[in-house]
């Protein structure tokens, strides 16, 4: 475990607050699409789930400038206290359309938290610390998106207004917790507590502008397209070309593609929770440009090997793989932020550095949309290629 005296109440509260909400948001987080597409029809309801990738990525650049400005404590509390309203307008609401405001609430209050949130962590640990702490909040957060999931499609459909109270109430708790226990790890100037739209737009301009971390931004935006294939063309491709197949040739047990998909993404979330925080601590004695290098080679060949084979056994062994790749880089990405960003402007450097998810996610789709014209090694080279770029980038920026 990481050293006892570096966890401060802080860092409790937020790894006990955060992992719990997380759990409860995979409850409903991936059913909402259907939810939506139930009332509005499928067209509709997928214009309308684009919406809300945009919204967060304003509103984390708002929030990592508010950060920076009003302190971290009081950004952390505007986010909780709009995601706990939204979330009783969801769980009141008999209306499609304010359930969807209340959805959009919800990103709002997301966005503008998290930024706050991430530079409260840089503010309160230690260089040498830092990745590990960042690692056992990743831990947290994906044990909620494996188990959320599983609950959710029950208690989504079935008891939904019930999920939607208990998110509200988390929320309330975890509000009350922050306001008591937390406190400021950002020592306020005169000036940091005006707030100028203008100002803000020239700070981060500054911040693209930026040689090195434009290098870090570019490479994690191919990196993410590259990861995200798993929810994305890896599922069109092991429906369409994988065969139903036994396990062992000597049990009768029949496995769907479909199930064969089913195993990849459970072994993908099981990883992560089990190995992300032990991995770290192997592999503190690397550079991050080394970490960052073996995550790319990882991930890229590990996705690649995908397009040659139907196996499960082979198909599994390869989610090992890419899901390696994607865990050694989690918590390096913060640590380079975190490191790199001037104390005052932690905030707006890590609402920048998310920008990257956004992207990447917003452009990783193009892979399906390609594979209505091109067979999937072309595909999966372009996986690889998204990788190979991405590592260029991060070589670049440690020049």
């Amino acid at each position: 475990m990481v050293k006892k005296n570096i966890w401060t109440r802080n860092l409790k509260v937020r790894l006990c607050g955060e992992t719990i909400f997380n759990l409860f948001y995979w409850m409903y987080f991936p059913f909402i699409a259907i939810y939506f597409s139930q009332s509005l029809g499928l067209a509709l309801a997928g214009a309308l789930m684009m919406v809300p990738p945009v919204l967060s990525l304003i509103t984390g650049l708002i929030g990592g400038s508010f950060a920076d400005r009003f302190g971290r404590k009081r950004v952390m509390l505007w986010g909780v206290g709009i995601q706990f309203t939204m979330f009783i307008l969801f769980a009141t609401s008999s209306i499609i359309w304010l359930d969807y405001f209340a959805f959009l609430g919800i990103t709002i209050g997301k966005g503008l938290y998290k930024p706050a949130s991430d530079a409260m962590v840089a503010d309160t640990v230690s260089a040498e610390y830092r990745k590990e702490v960042f690692a056992t909040f990743l831990t947290g957060s994906n044990l909620g998106a494996v188990i959320g999931p599983i609950l959710g499609a029950w208690l989504f459909f079935d008891y939904r207004d019930l999920l939607l109270w208990s998110c509200a109430i988390v929320l309330m708790i975890y509000f009350l917790f922050i306001y008591f226990w937390f406190k400021e790890t950002l020592t306020l100037t005169s000036n940091e507590g005006l707030f100028s739209p203008i100002k803000q737009l020239k700070d981060y301009i500054i911040i693209l502008k930026d040689n090195k971390f434009s290098y870090y931004l570019l490479a994690g935006i191919f990196s993410v397209i590259a990861i995200m294939q798993l929810d994305l063309y890896l599922s069109v491709y092991i429906y369409d070309y994988v065969p139903n197949q036994t396990i062992v040739s000597f049990i009768n047990f029949e496995l769907s593609s479909k199930d064969v998909l089913g195993y990849m993404l459970g072994l993908n979330g099981i990883l992560f929770v089990l190995f992300v925080l032990p991995i770290t601590k192997w592999l503190k004695g690397w550079s991050d440009k080394h970490v960052f290098i073996l995550s790319c080679l990882l991930a890229g060949f590990g996705m690649f090997a995908v397009g040659f084979t139907t196996n499960i056994w082979i198909l599994l062994f390869l989610t090992i793989i890419f899901t390696f790749g994607e865990i050694v880089r989690a918590p390096v990405l913060y640590n380079f932020v975190s490191e790199y960003a001037p104390e005052n402007a932690r905030g707006q450097y890590m609402a920048a550095s998310n920008m990257q998810f956004t992207i990447g996610r917003l452009l990783a789709p193009f892979t399906v949309i390609l594979a209505a014209f091109f067979g999937p090694l072309i595909i999966f080279s372009i996986i690889l290629l998204c990788a190979f770029i991405s590592l260029v980038f991060y070589i670049k920026l440690y020049k």
